[in-house]
């Protein structure tokens, strides 16, 4: 039985790279063996936790729904042991210009900006969150994606920022972001203090979670869910890594924040119940 946890994790950014280094380096320290495998995309490392190559993912909330189904369909079970403080109780917000649309019944006929087709926040639960309101993307307003970096689940927010040039633009008449977006854009500049409003908010949901793979090693799990667990703050060693992946403390997993993107899956045709991609235009 290997001695070494293996997780994997998506290189979104260069960051990625040093983040990881860093946590592998720290967790060494503390008597795990423990290596990382960086893929360009959330579908194949989905696919990995299942030929066993990984232990467990770092996965976003896709990616969390794409390996429960195909584990489900299989007799097989993944499980989530952690998560960001930042990853809980999130929401996107739907942004008008101030002259714009005064209700979310307005937007019919209108152009409506998304993020890349696979972003839960920007794209398939705004979809969903429309859809619940009576609002079917081609049929009652025109959807506009902004396609950044497919197969990294919208970890990368440039189709976010993008969508928000083009509504100051006057390109599209609403764009969705996820809502701390909403606030770095407003200090970045991209949508000017007082030129914008939010016309409609999502309910919450939740983001990222490390997925365990079916038959990984218990043993190791426990140590690393337990290291990961007693992180501080205050701990001047860790601060660094925690700041780079950009939470205050690490949090027990859960998966009930992920309803509105399942359903939002099935309803946009993304998934099927066994984790097979759906989604015609969709590369990665």
């Amino acid at each position: 039985m290997s001695t070494t946890l293996v997780m994997g994790a998506v290189a979104y950014a260069p960051k990625v790279v040093t983040i990881w280094e860093g946590f592998k380096a720290w967790f060494r320290e503390q008597g795990l063996e423990f290596d990382f495998v960086l893929y360009s995309n959330y579908e194949r490392q989905v696919e990995a936790q299942f030929d066993g190559t990984l232990d467990l993912a770092w996965n976003s909330p896709l990616a969390w729904v794409r390996a429960e189904r195909i584990a489900r369909a299989r007799g097989l079970q993944v499980s989530a042991v952690a998560m960001r403080d930042t990853d809980q109780d999130l929401s996107s917000v739907l942004v008008v210009r101030q002259d714009g649309a005064a209700e979310v019944a307005a937007l019919k006929g209108r152009r409506v900006g998304f993020g890349a087709i696979d972003s839960p926040q920007a794209t398939l639960i705004p979809l969903d969150h429309l859809r619940q309101a009576g609002l079917v993307a081609g049929r009652d307003y025109t959807a506009q994606r902004f396609d950044v970096l497919g197969g990294k689940h919208g970890d990368h927010i440039g189709g976010e920022r993008d969508a928000a040039v083009a509504l100051m633009a006057g390109e599209i008449d609403a764009a969705w972001m996820i809502d701390g977006n909403y606030m770095a854009f407003a200090n970045e500049g991209v949508l000017p203090s007082g030129a914008t409003r939010i016309l409609t908010r999502t309910g919450l949901y939740d983001h990222c979670n490390f997925t365990v793979s079916p038959g990984a090693p218990a043993e190791l799990i426990g140590r690393f869910t337990e290291l990961l667990l007693g992180m501080s703050w205050d701990d001047p060693a860790v601060r660094s890594l925690l700041e780079l992946e950009g939470l205050r403390a690490w949090r027990p997993g859960r998966t009930s924040g992920y309803a509105a993107l399942a359903r939002a899956v099935d309803d946009e045709a993304f998934y099927d119940a066994e984790g097979k991609i759906l989604a015609a235009d969709y590369r990665y």
